[in-house]
């Protein structure tokens, strides 16, 4: 056999060897992480915008060449409804491949899956539920929650239109754990600032004609009508005020911060109308623009909605977690309960004890030519236009 022959058959070898090494060296673990919201009914917008955001999250972390692992992202449909958010819950947890999720929009879902979670040991940041009990509630380390809670947003709620000068309220709210809280939370800090309600009505989610409630308002001619609840039903009071001719002010919690409430009622009634929500408007924070660009990029016709930076934040907390833990979820848990500080999308993070971010602004919103705008931003806040002050 010449020495070429032999001198050619080592160099085969030696490339076979490096092209091995190499694979082996880039080969990277998959690593799945979960994804839980409304993807169908009455706040699916809400819903999928939260998760094309957190999806968005995953796959900038994919196009990381530097990254540790390969990450799948798998998402479920709670349809807003606690008994299908436990069945979905059920199945994510229980797969042990899913290393942590980013859960939940609405709260009385929420309040229904922490026992899963906590019980399978897998770590979920809530992107959306505001309701206390979901984080204070229980001591299960595995829950850690992003946005802030309802009491923050009334807090502010309560000071900003006692601000401007409004004394009497009338409360609709839905009857879910989410709705009767906020009612009871407002009730608390508006009387606290001297304001003072002067009815209350509690409704079913599914319920379609609020003649009686309405009407019934009406004849207390109070400043203000606050609405606790979601979408679905903020858009009939809304509509059905304008029909009975009820001028008092509309005010809504976090759960109507969509643009599906504007389209629902249409623009001309839903100008005016305020809104409560947690965080500081995305164009107003760094990265805001770069977010907002890099969802357009990946091809995201839907809107990301008010939660959708929420979902983004939390997912990018999840992947930045497992980066240096590994897809342990203990170690995992463990290490977002060390979170403090951090700077993300939405602002700062800081868990507390209870898995809760203390961090968190609450922004006030108006909706203005068919758009919720930030109310600094505002013609209202600038005089230009008034909001409604039927007893003036």
């Amino acid at each position: 056999m010449s020495r070429i022959s032999i001198n050619w058959r080592k160099a085969l070898s030696c490339c076979a060897a490096i092209l091995c090494l190499a694979t082996s060296v880039q080969a990277r673990e998959t690593v799945k992480v979960g994804f839980v919201g409304p993807l169908t009914g009455g706040v699916s917008a809400i819903g999928v915008g939260g998760r094309n955001s957190a999806e968005l999250a995953v796959k900038q972390r994919n196009e990381d060449p530097d990254r540790k692992f390969d990450y799948l992202f798998v998402s479920y449909d709670d349809e807003c409804k606690p008994n299908i958010g436990i069945q979905v819950a059920t199945k994510l947890a229980s797969d042990r491949k899913v290393a942590a999720a980013v859960t939940h929009y609405c709260s009385a879902v929420a309040l229904g899956t922490v026992d899963i979670y906590h019980r399978f040991h897998m770590p979920a940041v809530v992107w959306g539920a505001v309701h206390p009990g979901i984080t204070y509630g229980n001591d299960y380390k595995e829950i850690f929650r992003t946005p802030g809670t309802m009491i923050n947003q009334n807090q502010v709620a309560a000071k900003f239109m006692t601000d401007q000068g409004y004394k009497t309220f009338a409360i609709i709210h839905d009857i879910t754990d989410y709705g009767k809280s906020h009612k009871d939370y407002f009730t608390q800090f508006i009387t606290e600032q001297g304001g003072k309600v002067i009815e209350t009505f509690g409704v079913t989610p599914d319920q379609q004609d609020f003649t009686a409630e309405l009407t019934k308002i009406k004849s207390l001619h109070p400043d203000v009508i606050y609405f606790g609840g979601l979408v679905p039903v903020g858009v009939r009071v809304r509509s059905q005020m304008e029909k009975l001719g009820l001028d008092a002010q509309f005010e809504g919690v976090s759960g109507i911060k969509s643009d599906a409430f504007v389209t629902g009622v249409g623009s001309e009634v839903a100008e005016g109308s305020l809104s409560f929500i947690e965080g500081t408007p995305l164009e107003k924070l760094p990265g805001g623009e770069a977010f907002l660009q890099s969802y357009k990029d990946h091809g995201y016709a839907e809107s990301p909605e008010a939660y959708g930076p929420f979902a983004y934040a939390s997912m990018k907390l999840v992947l930045d977690t497992i980066e240096n833990t590994g897809p342990d979820r203990e170690k995992i848990t463990e290490a977002l309960s060390a979170v403090k500080g951090a700077d993300t999308l939405v602002g700062k993070v800081t868990f507390d004890d209870h898995g809760q971010n203390i961090e968190p602004a609450v922004s006030t919103f108006v909706v203005q030519d068919g758009q919720w705008v930030f109310w600094s931003d505002s013609d209202y806040a600038s005089g230009k236009r008034q909001l409604r002050h039927p007893n003036k």
